[in-house]
C-alpha cells in the first residue's frame, strides 16, 4: 500500500485529497466541523438541517483504505465511533487527475472490516495490533485471494462528487450515470479547458460541436 510518509508528493496529495472530500461535503449542503475532544485527525461532524453525523474522511492514493485494531483487539480504532466513511480516491493510482469522493455507510464498512479481518485470521495471516487492515475500494469481492473478502464498497456506492486535482477547477457531481457541474453552468471554454486538462493536448485543439 502506497508509504506516504517518506514523500512530499504524496503528502501533499493526501492533503489535496483530504480538501477534495471537505470540499464534496460542503457542496452536498453539509456544514463540515471538527470534533472537539476527538484528537483524531480524520474525523469531522458534518450537519445538514436537523441531521448530524460524525464521519471519517479517509484517503487513498492506491484505492485501498485502512483502519487498525484497537489496542485489545476488541474492534476498529476510528471506525467504530464514525456514522460514516468518506473515502476519497484517486481515480487513477499511476495518474491521477481526479478525486472521487464515496460516502459509505459505517455500519457496512464495520461489516466488510469485520469479514476481511476474520478472513485474513483464518488464512493464517499475521495481523499487528495498531497497523491497517488494507481493504479495496474497487476491485470486486471474492474469496480468493483472501483479501479481496470486504471489498468492492467504491463499486457499490458510486462517487457524490468526482473533483479535479486542480485548485482553480470546480467540482463534478455525479447525477446518475452522467457527471453535472453542481455549481454553475458549463461554458464553452470551461469544457474545453477541461477537457484538454483531461487528454492532456492544447484546448485550441478541442472542437465542440453543438446541435441545437
Amino acid at each position: 500500500m502506497t508509504n506516504i510518509f517518506g514523500n512530499p508528493d504524496k503528502g501533499a496529495m493526501k492533503t489535496r485529497l483530504f480538501q477534495a472530500g471537505v470540499k464534496a461535503l460542503e457542496g452536498a449542503g453539509y456544514k463540515v466541523e471538527r470534533v472537539q475532544g476527538s484528537g483524531k485527525s480524520s474525523v469531522r461532524r458534518i450537519v445538514k438541517g436537523k441531521e448530524s453525523k460524525v464521519v471519517s474522511i479517509r484517503t487513498t492514493q492506491d484505492t485501498w483504505i485502512a483502519f487498525p485494531r484497537t489496542e485489545h483487539d476488541k474492534g476498529w480504532r476510528t471506525l467504530d465511533e464514525v456514522d460514516l466513511v468518506v473515502a476519497v480516491s484517486v481515480d487513477d493510482p499511476h495518474n491521477p487527475k481526479f478525486a472521487k469522493v464515496h460516502m459509505l455507510d459505517g455500519d457496512e464498512m464495520r461489516d466488510r472490516f469485520n469479514r476481511a479481518y476474520a478472513a485474513r485470521k483464518h488464512a493464517g495471516h499475521t495481523i499487528h495490533i495498531g497497523r491497517g487492515v488494507w481493504v479495496s475500494l474497487y476491485l470486486p469481492e471474492g474469496n480468493d485471494p483472501v483479501n479481496h473478502v470486504g471489498a468492492g464498497a467504491g463499486l457499490k456506492t458510486p462517487p457524490i462528487a468526482t473533483i479535479p486535482l486542480m485548485d482553480d477547477a470546480p467540482p463534478l457531481v455525479e447525477a446518475g450515470a452522467g457527471v453535472v457541474n453542481n455549481f454553475a453552468p458549463l461554458s464553452i471554454p470551461e469544457a474545453k479547458r477541461r477537457l484538454a486538462m483531461t487528454l492532456g493536448v492544447k484546448p485550441e485543439n478541442i472542437k465542440i460541436t453543438i446541435d441545437a
